[in-house]
């Protein structure tokens, strides 16, 4: 019975101290970890080119995809309603297109559409001041 409880004691004291073995830290996990999400093409890369676009979008496509996020919601000053809208509108259509295409203010050069044509950014233009 004394050798009976021994053992018992010894597994009880093994088990309350073993701990799973913790993958995270191992030199694989974290290289998986600090991997890129994306990836840089530079032109001449042995590396097939990212994906070209299959047609041109709609301005409604290019504001729902990458307008939406500031113009939607006025985050930064952005112009959402027709009143934003009318001081730029007076401008003129070329002062629009060249601040969108070249960033103005708070926003970026194409508005974070980095893939967008200049008709494309122009009919996103045309779609946030018609609407």
């Amino acid at each position: 019975m004394k050798k009976l409880s021994a053992a018992a004691l010894l597994m009880l004291a093994t088990t309350a101290y073993a701990q799973p073995y913790d993958n995270s830290m191992t030199a694989d996990a974290i290289k998986k970890r600090l991997a890129p999400i994306g990836a840089v093409y530079l032109e001449g890369d042995k590396v097939a080119a990212p994906a070209a676009p299959t047609g041109p979008r709609s301005g409604e496509q290019v504001y729902q995809a990458s307008c939406f996020a500031c113009h939607g919601t006025g985050a930064l000053g952005a112009p959402k309603s027709a009143d934003d809208w009318s001081p730029r509108l007076a401008k003129g259509n070329d002062v629009l297109l060249d601040h969108a295409l070249n960033g103005f203010n708070a926003m970026p050069p194409k508005g974070t559409c980095m893939d967008c044509s200049e008709d494309e950014i122009s009919a996103a233009i045309n779609f946030m001041t018609t609407k």
